[in-house]
């Protein structure tokens, strides 16, 4: 039975791993949402796509704009499954995720080699599954490591 998927990110180097989670998702209902509207060039045709508005920590009506906006898409989509590679909106995607019983996984950025992204480090309790793509960032209480998506 396909489970019904929302792919969320931000734009950028977020966007292009969360491409190359597509293979992994063949044969699944999904749905795409992202900051760029000429990204959905990008996504196998068949498959939803919407557009929010990108925001950081520091502009919070952009916030307030992107939580209303990502409240629609799941009303509409009541997504099963909620998977992001961040940032602002995969983190409150992951949250509403939560909040309408979805699972939720979080795959922190590549990019992040030192530590564990800001975003990573805040969604850490509300993900159910919680990946870094450095083994030496991994730890048993999470983030955990099983590959790379570059």
């Amino acid at each position: 039975m396909k489970k019904k998927i929302l792919a969320v990110s931000s734009g950028g180097g977020h966007w292009v791993q969360l491409r190359r989670l597509q293979q992994a998702l063949d044969g699944q209902d999904i749905a795409y949402v992202t900051v760029h509207a000429d990204y959905k060039m990008d996504i196998p045709s068949g498959a939803r796509f919407y557009t929010v508005r990108d925001a950081t920590r520091w502009d919070r009506w952009h916030l307030v704009v992107l939580l209303f906006q990502l409240l629609l898409i799941f009303w509409k989509e009541r997504p099963q499954i909620v998977i992001s590679t961040g940032a602002a909106p995969g983190y409150l995607s992951l949250r509403l995720g939560k909040l309408f019983g979805a699972k939720t996984v979080w795959i922190d950025s590549v990019a992040n080699v030192e530590e564990i992204s800001l975003s990573g480090q805040r969604i850490a309790k509300y993900a159910d599954l919680w990946l870094t793509q450095w083994p030496h960032l991994a730890v048993s209480t999470g983030p955990h490591y099983k590959g790379s998506v570059l």
